[in-house]
């Protein structure tokens, strides 16, 4: 498997749960590729705001993440473990 994205909505609002790419195919797109489908399949679904959490160290995700649109509206503190950090919350209007 090289990737999967895991995500629900309920009415007009959906929350990407997770996102994995294989560690060899990473940086080639297919992050973004898995995200987009989903933005799509969502859309026709007529949902209008998706979220998510991401790591605050993980910058190359936030970087995708904002060039799709995804924008910063919270943090949950001490979110992750190993090592403990915080995510940051993301929000996209689609």
């Amino acid at each position: 498997m090289a990737g999967y994205i895991i995500g629900h909505h309920a009415l007009d609002e959906a929350e990407i749960l997770n996102l994995g790419v294989a560690p060899p195919r990473r940086q080639h797109g297919l992050g973004r590729a898995l995200v987009e489908a989903m933005l799509g399949l969502l859309a026709d679904l007529a949902v209008v705001n998706v979220f998510l959490e991401v790591r605050e160290s993980n910058a190359v995700a936030r970087r995708m993440y904002a060039a799709l649109g995804f924008a910063e509206v919270g943090r949950r503190r001490g979110y992750y473990r190993l090592p403990t950090e915080d995510a940051v919350v993301l929000r996209a209007e689609i």
